[in-house]
Parts: structure tokens; sequence; C-alpha cells
């Protein structure tokens, strides 16, 4: 099993590690600091070192319980070499900005009633996200509204932390998935990592997230589509507050 450094620490920009493992699709590591691709969040990309070579790493994926690394050229690498990581910071920095932006709209949109659980999935880029919500209306106005409410909670600048729930703490919070794949997750799950955006938010999740929502800066929307009958979208970009 790959330790995952950066479930303990996002801001995490190097680590050392081993390599445990060399696949044809890529090289499992002891521990890694690069997320892998899933939750609608891109996977890292950045470098190993290992004996005075670099080695680009373009994608990073789960494979059960271990983390596997695709490098260019990675005929040189063995099981057993030390190496060093190194996370293209832009990167990594700009999906966590716009993953707790994602949250803090999914938090907004559960507190009306009427839509709790309407947002559906989200897909997160360097530049952009979007947001999906299952309804049959989603106005301009409404959006715009939805935006208002989450650029409020990223000025207020209030903590955000994870933590992990056995399953029995997590009946507790029936809100804590919220989608039915979530759900489902969760039932096979030994803990639960837990994201809370401290008075707003609380759900499960495995990404990685800012520390503070000051640090999403300003959300601002450039459109809504409409992707069926009740499938609406919102795409938003960030900028700096």
């Amino acid at each position: 099993m790959t330790i995952k450094l950066y479930f303990e620490d996002s801001y995490l920009k190097e680590f050392n590690s081993i390599i445990t493992e060399v696949r044809p699709e890529g090289v499992v590591l002891e521990s890694t600091a690069f997320y892998p691709v899933g939750g609608g969040q891109p996977s890292d990309t950045g470098i190993l070192l290992s004996k005075g070579r670099d080695y680009r790493v373009t994608e990073v994926s789960k494979s059960g319980d271990h983390i596997v690394h695709r490098v260019a050229d990675q005929g040189n690498l063995k099981q057993g070499d030390p190496v060093t990581g190194l996370i293209d910071w832009e990167r990594r920095y700009a999906h966590m900005r716009y993953h707790t932006a994602v949250h803090i709209i999914d938090a907004i949109v559960n507190r009306k009633g009427s839509l709790e659980g309407s947002i559906t999935g989200s897909q997160l880029y360097q530049d952009r996200a979007r947001v999906d919500f299952n309804l049959e209306s989603l106005t301009r106005e409404m959006a715009q509204e939805f935006v208002d409410e989450a650029n409020a909670v990223a000025r207020s600048n209030v903590a955000v932390t994870a933590r992990y729930l056995t399953p029995k703490d997590a009946e507790n919070y029936p809100r804590l998935a919220r989608t039915a794949p979530g759900r489902e997750l969760l039932r096979t799950l030994d803990r639960i990592r837990v994201v809370d955006i401290e008075g707003v938010d609380f759900q499960s999740d495995g990404g990685t997230h800012v520390s503070r929502t000051g640090e999403v800066g300003k959300i601002i929307m450039d459109r809504i589509e409409s992707k069926g009958r009740n499938n609406k979208r919102l795409i938003f970009h960030l900028e700096d507050s």
C-alpha cells in the first residue's frame, strides 16, 4: 500500500521515497505526495529525481491501494531505488483552490431546502471548473446568487481542515456523502476522510484543499449550460481577491 502524503499535507511540494514496484504503466512508490486522478480532480504532474536523473511524471492513477506514477523513459528505474518527488506546484495549487470553491458552492446549494442534493458532479481544471446540477431550471440569476454567497464564504477566510471518522461516527452525519455512489463508497471504508469548512460544509472527500477559504480568491461565473432536462451546468473561474 502506498502511503498517501497528500492526505496529510496538501502543501507538500517535495518528498523522498523508495520505488517498491516497476510496472509497464508506471512506478509505485512507498509513499507519495502526487495526487492521483479521481473525484473530478486531475492528477498531479511533476518530476522524480533518482541517481542524478530527472524523470517527468505525466500522469498519476490509483491501482487498488497503490498509486502508480507514469513517467517518461522509466527503463532505468528499479525496485528499491531512492527517489525525490517534486510536485508541479502551480498546477496543484490551482486544483486546491478550485476544489475548495466547488465545496463551498455545494454547501450553498445544500442550504436551499428544495435544492438539497442537487449537485451531481464536478470537474476541475487549472484555469476553471464546472459544477453540474440536477435541476430542471438554472437561471443566470439563480447561479449568480450561488456565486455571490460562495464569495461571501471565501471572504470570511474560515479554516479548511481534514480529519477521519469511523463508520460508526459517520452514521451521525446523514449528509456526509451527497450522491448515491458516494454513500455506497462509505460502506466499504474502515475510516472516512472528511473535509470540514468551518461553519460551512462537512463532507467526505479524498481531494486536496487550501487551508483557509480566503485562498480561493473570487469566484467569477463564466456561463451556465443546459445538458438535458434535469442537467444544468455552472462554469466558473477564479481571480485573486
